[in-house]
């Protein structure tokens, strides 16, 4: 995944996150443990990407480069994991930072 997407991806679900964290506590949220194991068996995702929000919220991406699924999951300071955004059509990217100077 590259910087740029990354810092996105990370950034929009910053925002998803925190205006989610409130509203799902009760539908899309628990504990990380049983979270990551039901990504694990049901969608054989697997942590592929972390870092940390300015919140010091911890976003990781879990996704399975067999079935494309993705999904992206923010742990609030509270220890309460929740679901943020899932999808498909998962792809690793390993780009070079662009030249200094240019638009990439």
């Amino acid at each position: 995944m590259t910087p740029k997407l990354l810092l996105t991806g990370l950034s929009i679900a910053t925002l998803m996150g925190s205006t989610l964290m409130v509203k799902a506590q009760t539908q899309r949220c628990g504990e990380r443990t049983a979270i990551v194991e039901r990504l694990i068996s049901a969608y054989g995702e697997t942590r592929q990407s972390m870092g940390l929000a300015a919140n010091n919220a911890v976003i990781e991406t879990f996704a399975s480069e067999e079935t494309g699924s993705w999904t992206i999951v923010v742990t609030g300071t509270n220890g309460l994991t929740c679901l943020v955004a899932s999808g498909q059509a998962y792809e690793h990217l390993a780009e070079a930072l662009p030249a200094a100077g240019t638009d990439g």
